[in-house]
């Protein structure tokens, strides 16, 4: 019998992940050992694994994709010598950064696009599954990309649809809850209810300290970015994206329609993914590896920075106490003097 259960937040980045991560952690879900610090695109920061982060690249390189990659969906499988060699090196990170936790928390929006693997993952460690999946406006998603990583609508928007299509299609036999962003931040005790209903389980330890710590946390002025716009204006991307969104939307108020309506415009972005490909140059493809090089490198500099502090406080300290037993020693040395 299972007796540790992950949660698992899912969905594109910049749409509301990281303030439902919060949520369940205030919770009593538990995050990772190394968590990625706020910067000045997500002050309050964004409670993922950077390291797990980092190697999710690594696989996604290692098939020919990329977090950012406009038809990351459907899942690429590697050999099964090969996926079995990633599938060791993801056991070891979550057990170095969970340990035998009862609730890990795992978000990294990346994990959406890679679930079959991570799934595999979690059923070697017999660690079950419940999802969580924010709904938020493609365009607002889209607003905030342009600002962070200067993409265009069109192709943030397509991005958005690869990852929720692929949040939808690789959970259908997990508990799961849809969970709109701007009614997290409007009543987030409604969303709460939602979720344990959908899991057919309560938070781990929702009290009122959580509740009081959940209710500062998520402030309405969070939402820097509003989901405004003609999404019809953006040509077929905008087309599928309005599709998608609107099963979604219908989701976050329990009246989902059948998934068929997802697997039309999956194959939809497939046939566009076939006529597109060959346009695709090889030289792009090197800039998305160059930049996400660069990203992994940028990511790791806060925390190898906090890790020379701690050596640094934990050097003084030592210090504070060779000093105390030199001077006891000095102290003994002077009483046998005498």
């Amino acid at each position: 019998m299972t007796t540790r259960t992950a949660y698992l937040v899912l969905g594109m980045h910049r749409s509301g992940t990281s303030a439902v991560t919060q949520l369940l952690s205030l919770a009593g879900a538990e995050l990772p050992e190394n968590v990625m610090p706020g910067d000045e695109y997500n002050a309050q920061g964004y409670f993922e694994p950077w390291k797990i982060a980092l190697f999710n690249d690594q696989r996604l390189r290692a098939a020919g994709s990329a977090w950012d990659d406009i038809f990351s969906f459907p899942y690429r499988p590697l050999s099964r010598k090969d996926e079995r060699v990633w599938a060791n090196r993801a056991l070891d990170l979550l057990g170095e950064e969970y340990g035998e936790a009862r609730f890990p928390l795992l978000k990294d929006p990346r994990v959406t696009v890679l679930l079959p693997f991570w799934r595999t993952v979690l059923g070697d460690l017999e660690i079950a599954a419940r999802c969580v999946i924010p709904v938020r406006h493609p365009l607002a998603v889209a607003g905030s990309l342009r600002r962070r990583d200067g993409f265009t609508e069109q192709k943030s928007v397509l991005v958005w649809t690869a990852y929720m299509l692929a949040a939808e299609a690789y959970t259908r036999d997990l508990p799961r809850a849809f969970v709109g962003y701007d009614a997290l931040l409007t009543d987030w005790r409604s969303q709460v209810a939602r979720i344990e209903t959908a899991h057919g389980a309560p938070l781990p330890a929702l009290d009122a300290t959580a509740a009081a710590e959940i209710s500062k946390a998520l402030a309405p002025d969070l939402r820097h970015n509003m989901g405004a716009g003609d999404l019809a204006a953006l040509g077929w991307p905008g087309e599928l994206a309005a599709r998608v969104l609107a099963w979604f939307e219908a989701a976050a108020r329990d009246k989902a329609p059948p998934p068929q309506v997802l697997d039309e415009v999956a194959a939809d972005l497939a046939r566009r993914a076939a006529e597109m490909e060959p346009l695709i140059s090889p030289a792009a493809r090197d800039f998305d590896i160059a930049r996400t090089e660069l990203r992994e490198a940028k990511a790791q500099v806060p925390a190898l920075e906090a890790g020379w502090r701690n050596a640094s406080h934990e050097l003084d300290r030592h210090r504070e106490l060779l000093a105390a037993v030199e001077a006891q020693l000095d102290a003994i040395l002077a009483e046998g003097e005498r």
